[in-house]
């Protein structure tokens, strides 16, 4: 079986060294901010300072985080900083201020607002001192070891792609993409200036809490008037990591899952902020699910020497 057909040649690269607090490619991403997190729970606990004491790009833990967690890294700390506010209320806290300071609130105002929307009025968790039918969040722990494993990737640069199709909004959940792509593929091979066989899955316009924009669709030479349902989407140039996948398509989800855990930063490279892409060239066989992927990763290229 041939490799997949790509656009453009292939450049090779060696990665500049990082700083980072953590070594060892056992623990992942995640499972550093859970331990961060637990650890200075008390303290000031932003995306920036945590991503900088785990060592990676804000925009690397935040997609990290939401895929392994299902919700955003600033959900997380709220519900957990809330959650031991309510073991000191129930156990008799005097002062709901104190309480509020010390769970990262400036004002008995912003911190009963918030503690409301998880527990109800903190007076009355106060006042009725249990915890009887009160669904706290408990620190959560990762195994040390992800179980996929990942093909050392190597770096491509593109000049700009303009991607032509068919874009939906998800949620937490991406359960509908594989519909998504069946609603798609009548169009294959139909869109005027269609750029050879090759199929994208685009991701784009990710936030904290793991929602996200999914394309699928081809790329073009110009955007095309026809068909009005599909959507136009310009990449602008970028550097990948481009991580070579060969098991079946149902896999997909677990294998981004272990890039942003550990394969992006175990081959040294930081996430840059820009669409995620799915490759699917002519040997992927979409009846099957068989034939292998690429997932392409938007690097920073100043981290990036050429090899001489």
């Amino acid at each position: 079986m041939t490799a997949p057909s790509r656009i453009g040649k292939p450049q090779n690269y060696q990665t500049a060294q990082q700083n980072i607090v953590y070594s060892g490619p056992e623990v992942s991403v995640t499972g550093k901010a859970l331990w961060y997190i637990e650890s200075h729970l008390g303290e000031e606990l932003s995306l920036d300072t945590i991503a900088c004491a785990v060592g990676v790009s804000r925009f690397h833990l935040s997609r990290a985080f939401a895929v392994s967690i299902g919700c955003s890294l600033a959900g997380y700390v709220r519900a957990r900083r809330l959650s031991q506010a309510a073991l000191l209320l129930a156990g008799g806290a005097p002062e709901i201020l104190a309480v509020a300071v010390d769970s990262g609130y400036s004002s008995h105002e912003a911190f009963t607002r918030a503690f409301r929307q998880y527990f109800g009025p903190p007076e009355q968790l106060r006042a009725q001192a249990h915890l009887k039918q009160i669904a706290l969040q408990e620190p959560l722990r990762m195994d040390k070891t992800v179980t996929t494993t990942l093909a050392s990737p190597h770096i491509e640069k593109r000049d700009a792609m303009l991607i032509f199709g068919l874009s939906e909004h998800y949620g937490q959940s991406k359960a509908g993409i594989p519909s998504q792509w069946s609603r798609f593929v009548p169009h294959l091979g139909h869109i005027f200036g269609q750029i050879c066989s090759v199929s994208y899955g685009v991701i784009s316009n990710y936030d904290e809490s793991g929602a996200c924009d999914y394309l699928c669709g081809v790329a073009v030479k110009e955007f095309p008037a026809q068909p009005s349902e599909l959507t136009r989407l310009r990449i602008p140039p970028q550097t990948y990591a481009v991580f070579e996948q060969r098991d079946h398509i149902s896999a997909t989800a677990e294998a981004w899952k272990a890039i942003w855990e550990h394969g992006l930063a175990d081959a040294g490279f930081q996430a840059a902020d820009g669409p995620a892409l799915e490759r699917y060239g002519e040997e992927f066989d979409g009846r099957t699910g068989l034939g292998g992927y690429d997932l392409w990763v938007p690097i920073k290229s100043c981290l990036i020497k050429s090899v001489m």
